[in-house]
């Protein structure tokens, strides 16, 4: 299968308070978001395609209410915490976080977990507290994966390497599977590879060699897990993933990067449009 996904971070943010959202209204924008994309998702068939789209938290019931009866569209939390709700144990005491329970019972069909960003801020809070075990990081996701998948969310595992790594790419993503996915059901698993060193302004992305060297590297790890690239799903790489029989898809964020940055839901359509032609070309 291929999948689609879609990582709306906080674009929810309106430019006059420094973020890149003019679409909608900030109380409407999940709505309006679904309700932008969905018809135009028709096209590719129920079901043949995962299109996932990972709303923040307080845009979770406004995206579930634009959905139409059969949309394709899938909607994910971005992340859960590393405890759950358990009968009889812990109610809920979980200021702040996000518990897997509570975002099944908002209707979450998928999480994404270790994004570059959460990995980062986990390991500057391990920094802080004098924690200077890098494998710590992977343990915490290790726990999320598990209790979103225990809820019967599919998730995104996220993987990748920075410059400081990039030397021990083999070594730093070997680690990450092994014990982030320890013990978990894999048929419930999609990996992200996210070449963190080729992300950001200024620097040079990741090339095809290089994309299909770690899917096929992924792929061996894991028993041939989907693997989709995590590094941006653009219009100007589509056509190049979409050449890579590796890849099984990506992780669509900012569609526009020039101008007036953000996320549109017309060039989300357009980015999709190409990835698929081109796959079947």
């Amino acid at each position: 299968m291929k999948h689609i996904f879609l990582n709306l971070k906080r674009f929810d943010v309106p430019r006059e308070l420094g973020g890149v959202n003019s679409i909608a209204d900030i109380r409407e924008w999940g709505g309006y978001i679904v309700k932008k994309t969905q018809k135009g998702l028709e096209r590719y068939g129920k079901g043949d395609v995962d299109f996932t789209m990972f709303f923040p938290e307080m845009h979770l019931m406004g995206a579930m209410a634009a959905k139409s009866e059969d949309s394709p569209i899938k909607i994910g939390c971005q992340g859960v915490y590393r405890m759950d709700v358990q009968a009889e144990g812990n109610f809920g005491a979980f200021t702040t976080g996000r518990p897997a329970a509570a975002m099944a019972a908002a209707g979450c069909e998928a999480a994404i977990i270790g994004h570059c960003e959460e990995r980062g801020l986990l390991a500057g809070v391990l920094r802080e507290a004098g924690v200077t075990d890098i494998d710590a990081v992977n343990r915490i996701l290790n726990q999320e994966i598990g209790h979103a998948a225990a809820r019967g969310m599919r998730v995104l595992y996220c993987i990748g390497e920075t410059s400081e790594e990039q030397a021990d790419w083999q070594q730093v993503l070997g680690k990450q599977l092994e014990i982030g996915l320890k013990d978990m059901d894999l048929s419930k698993v999609v990996i992200a590879y996210e070449p963190i060193w080729s992300i950001g302004p200024g620097k040079t992305p990741a090339g095809k060699d290089y994309i299909t060297m770690v899917a096929r590297f992924v792929k061996d790890r894991t028993g041939g897990l989907d693997v989709v690239y995590g590094g941006g799903l653009k219009l100007d790489n589509a056509k190049m993933l979409a050449s890579i029989d590796e890849i099984d898809g990506g992780l669509i964020a900012l569609t526009r990067f020039k101008g007036e940055i953000g996320f549109y839901p017309d060039e989300y359509l357009d980015i999709v449009d190409r990835y698929m032609r081109a796959g079947t070309s």
